[in-house]
């Protein structure tokens, strides 16, 4: 392991060993979770409403529809619509929940301690924000009041955004972080528990998709980080195998 990955490791609170004899990346933890095979087969066909076309925006008109939206009802009490931070074309595409009130008030999700940690989970796998080949968005364009979560109907209003975003990126591999954006984007109602470990395709092009536990998450139960760490590497692996 090279020495400026193992600095974001040690950031994110995860001890790394390396056995003297092999000099291979070790365990993280002394009971690591064990890796589900990058070979698993494709879920069920998505949904009919996640395989209807979204409107066809290029990305002015996406972004500028996302800021002006009044589909639900979180307009009247949100700063600004986030539309998402990060490359166009990016080969890995992270989803969460919905913005925070810090997100809200920059307009650009994940930022404040659980945006850090996010960076540093992502440059552990030698991927940036600002860099390239990350593009970052959530669930919900708009805050909920209080942070609640999402709504049957803002969660619909909001997927065609996510829907065409998609479309656009063509990511090769989705990151789902936390329950909440897990189970919308897979349309799965199991415990985030149950849908990490293997991997899950969304929509028509079966695009592979694994679930991991939200930044915030891990910032109060830092014990899990090193569970996160081997989902990273899933995500890591499968996007080698398709480089």
């Amino acid at each position: 392991m090279d020495k400026r990955r193992l600095e974001y490791l040690q950031r994110m609170g995860i001890d790394v060993w390396v056995p003297r004899e092999t000099g291979a990346e070790a365990a993280v933890a002394s009971q690591p979770a064990a890796e589900a095979p990058a070979t698993a087969a494709p879920s069920p066909a998505a949904s009919a409403e996640r395989d209807e076309a979204a409107p066809d925006w290029d990305w002015p008109a996406l972004e500028a529809a996302i800021r002006a939206c009044t589909a639900c009802r979180l307009h009247e009490s949100r700063t600004q619509g986030v539309v998402g931070v990060g490359d166009h074309a990016a080969r890995l595409m992270v989803i969460g929940e919905a913005p925070g009130a810090e997100e809200d008030r920059r307009g650009e999700p994940f930022v404040g301690r659980a945006g850090q940690l996010l960076d540093e989970m992502l440059r552990a796998i030698g991927l940036s924000r600002r860099d390239g080949g990350v593009y970052i968005t959530n669930i919900l364009k708009s805050r909920p009041p209080d942070n609640r979560d999402p709504l049957a109907d803002e969660v619909a209003a909001c997927e065609p955004y996510l829907r065409r975003q998609l479309q656009l990126i063509q990511p090769q591999v989705i990151l789902a972080v936390g329950r909440v954006a897990a189970q919308n984007l897979l349309k799965k109602e199991q415990p985030l528990g149950k849908l990490r470990g293997r991997w899950h395709f969304y929509g028509p092009d079966e695009t592979p998709v694994w679930v991991t536990y939200h930044p915030a998450y891990l910032l109060r139960s830092p014990g899990d980080k090193a569970k996160a760490w081997q989902d990273l590497k899933q995500v890591r692996n499968r996007l080698a195998s398709v480089s």
